[in-house]
């Protein structure tokens, strides 16, 4: 019984992993086509549409580094909910 407990915390993390890595893919794909349609001639025709992909990529910048420190929150309140289990059935 007791190894099922533990068992399903690390199963928890399941869904929170595969989560990430959608995000990350999802991230790539549309700095991919920020990209292409930077260098899209009719945009680099158009200062307004120039300006307008400049500022959504400087928005959408800081979120990769965001991705890291989720995944090491993620991993130390794993880490804390495993101590606090595991203090509970030592009992």
């Amino acid at each position: 019984m007791k190894l099922m407990n533990k068992k399903g915390q690390i199963e928890a993390l399941v869904p929170l992993v595969i989560s990430l890595v959608v995000i990350g893919i999802l991230l790539v794909v549309a700095f991919l086509i920020f990209s292409q349609v930077a260098a899209n001639s009719t945009v680099t025709a158009d200062t307004n549409a120039t300006a307008a992909i400049e500022a959504v990529q400087e928005a959408t910048d800081d979120i990769p580094g965001w991705l890291p420190i989720i995944v090491v929150v993620v991993i130390g309140a794993l880490l804390i909910g495993l101590v606090s289990f595991l203090r509970r059935s030592a009992r």
